[in-house]
């Protein structure tokens, strides 16, 4: 009943696994990250002002995104390398008749793999989703050197009902809240009335106060201005305050209060809540590869046919990884619940490497 019956043999094959994974996570690296600069180099230099030096920061700052990518691929190919070496050399034949279950010969592999999901998610959080913000930055930038204190835009966009609201800038919060360049679609019945522009806008009870107004109605093409103006509105000032974000680059213990001030604040927050918990539920995936990569390792057939079975393994692998960015782009689309956009790929194919195992092996 112990998880490792042999200590000595669950060290060796944690130590295979872990090893094939480093090489292959670094070989990957090295080949796309070369690739990746042969094409932008030429971008990053032609910025006025970069030098080599500008490359060397580009590379740090694309690396994390390519380990970030391509770790659970590597997990997925060392788990079918070292499983396929143990068959090949009758190792397994060799657990087997040392007493080991197909899951004991696993177990070792599998919490391996726990570690490098644990690191792979400190990898994500800490490294790369900063990582990510600099380079989207630097690239909306057209890899110009960026300003040390480079102001953001306060842009926003808000719906409420029918209506939709833009300010070009916004300053302060709750009742001190103030809109400048106030432009306001007012729609009934998903038709246009009117438009309403004012050069400021500022919060009342039941509605907000508009400023220097002028009134374009749609109908009539006739154009009205007044000095004030009360719009009744459910919208309320923390809609405005309230930032567009993208998970990708904000670390999940920052995702989860913004999350809350967004659902707070009115606005949508099934994409963001399937993006964080698809950010612990991703690099745990690791822990499935050497369930559905033992069918290299394991089967029915004992003689030969080891190079199909390993096609097989990651044929697995890769619909593992197909069926969770589907479920992923369905919660982005609301068509399931964020919970299940993220995790049921995971109980899926967990559910499917169990059966399969017991079935052939148990």
């Amino acid at each position: 009943m112990a998880i490792f019956p042999s200590k000595t043999i669950a060290w060796y094959t944690a130590r295979m696994f872990l090893v094939r994974v480093a090489a292959f996570i670094i070989g990957l690296t090295v080949i796309l990250q070369s690739l990746d600069l042969l094409s932008e180099s030429g971008k990053v230099l032609a910025a006025a002002g970069n030098t080599e030096s500008d490359l060397w920061v580009y590379m740090s700052l694309r690396a994390p995104q390519i380990v970030q990518l391509f770790l659970p691929f590597s997990v997925l190919l060392a788990t079918l390398v070292t499983l396929a070496t143990l068959n090949q050399n009758s190792e397994v034949v060799i657990f087997k008749g040392a007493g080991l279950s197909a899951h004991h010969i696993l177990a070792p592999l599998m919490v391996a793999a726990l570690g490098v999901s644990v690191a792979n998610f400190a990898w994500n959080e800490s490294i790369a989703a900063p990582a990510n913000a600099r380079l989207k930055a630097w690239q909306e930038q057209e890899y110009r050197k960026l300003p040390k204190a480079a102001a953001a835009s306060s842009q926003s966009w808000v719906r409420g009902g029918d209506d939709l609201f833009h300010a070009d800038a916004v300053a302060g919060r709750g009742d001190n809240t103030r809109l400048s360049g106030v432009t306001i679609y007012d729609r009934r019945n998903n038709r246009l009335v009117q438009v309403v522009m004012a050069a400021s806008a500022a919060p009342r009870p039941g509605g907000w106060r508009l400023n220097d107004v002028r009134l374009f109605d749609v109908a009539s093409g006739g154009l009205e201005t007044r000095a004030t103006l009360d719009f009744a509105t459910g919208v309320v000032p923390r809609q405005f305050t309230t930032t567009s974000i993208n998970p990708n680059y904000i670390a999940l213990w920052k995702l989860w209060p913004q999350i809350a001030e967004q659902k707070a604040a009115g606005k949508p927050t099934g994409i963001l809540e399937a993006a964080a918990w698809h950010k612990i539920s991703g690099p745990l995936s690791a822990v499935l590869m050497p369930l559905l990569g033992a069918v290299a390792a394991f089967g029915l057939a004992r003689s030969g046919r080891l190079f199909v079975r390993a096609v097989i393994g990651m044929a697995l692998g890769f619909a593992f990884f197909v069926a969770d960015n589907f479920m992923l782009a369905m919660g982005n689309f609301g068509t399931v619940p964020p919970l299940m956009a993220a995790w049921a790929p995971f109980l899926l194919f967990l559910l499917i490497g169990e059966a399969v195992l017991i079935r052939t092996e148990e």
